[in-house]
């Protein structure tokens, strides 16, 4: 199954970044979004992103102008009736996801892989809502796209051998590396980092250490980038609790999922981190301050 002609639903954060490297990877990418105004701003986004590559040597001014003309913009679903692999990059919601997945099993080809870039919900459920569940896969691409160099394929036990390896090609093909992971609760990467980052907050909540000693710590010992409680304000408090009470709401049982209530507090009080300019933090720009 070779994988040529590829969509991608929405063009915003993740989905002009998955489109601008599956024309690097020279596919011919099919851009949808409903919105004429988002769809002209992820393209300028784009277009952006190349433009760097070109002024830093690592892309020729002919190649760039390649990867530029292997996208086509639209705002009609119904123009990726002939791709290989539609990947879905809109809102984190799952009732959308799975009517646009009901729509896309419709629309698409027979053999059309449909894939969703979610990073937290079940992709069994979408496969089931598009009635081709054996064609479905995750595609979880990692935020910058452009930059980040993983990328998790996802199968459920209805996944097609042919379809989840096709998916996998087509993460190399896009510069990735790719990881194969069941469809479980944030397959790899957000299994472990989740309940990591929330058990960083529960250790302030108990008043084991500060959040600067916490970071400190993980920095220094475990020689990690950027300390938890750092990272979840980066993130924004906001983002985990969206994703903890999602699961602790499926797995009521798993202790591991349960949402501090510092957190829930700090995000009622609209205190969301960096984005907020204060959360376990107060922030000047991108850094906390001293």
């Amino acid at each position: 199954m070779t994988i040529s002609n590829v969509g991608i639903v929405g063009c915003g954060l993740m989905g002009h970044g998955i489109a601008q490297v599956a024309s690097q990877g020279g596919c011919e990418v099919t851009v949808v979004e409903a919105d004429a105004d988002a769809l002209e701003k992820g393209l300028k986004r784009i277009d952006g992103s190349i433009a760097k590559l070109v002024e830093k040597g690592k892309l020729t001014a002919e190649a760039a102008a390649g990867v530029r003309n292997r996208l086509h913009p639209s705002t009609r679903i119904q123009d990726l009736s002939n791709c290989d692999l539609v990947v879905e990059a809109i809102v984190e919601n799952l009732d959308v996801k799975k009517k646009l997945f009901a729509d896309l099993g419709k629309i698409t080809k027979e053999n059309c892989i449909l894939a969703s870039n979610t990073s937290s919900f079940p992709i069994g459920e979408m496969g089931d809502a598009s009635g081709r569940p054996g064609k479905m896969v995750g595609l979880h691409f990692f935020n910058p796209v452009q930059l980040m160099q993983l990328v998790e394929v996802v199968r459920t036990p209805k996944t097609e051998e042919a379809a989840f390896a096709a998916a996998f090609e087509f993460g190399k093909r896009c510069g990735k590396t790719p990881v194969a992971a069941k469809d479980t609760p944030g397959f790899i990467v957000n299994r472990l980092l989740v309940p990591y980052l929330l058990e960083a907050i529960r250790m302030i909540e108990r008043g084991d250490a500060t959040p600067r000693d916490i970071d400190t710590a993980m920095r220094l010992g475990c020689n990690f980038p950027m300390g938890p409680v750092h990272l979840l304000d980066y993130v924004g408090l906001d983002t985990t609790q969206f994703i903890a009470d999602g699961w602790e709401k499926r797995y009521p049982n798993e202790s591991l999922f349960k949402v501090p209530g510092i957190l829930k507090k700090l995000v009622a009080e609209k205190k969301m981190g960096r984005k907020s300019g204060r959360g376990f933090y107060e922030w000047e720009g991108d850094k906390p301050k001293a």
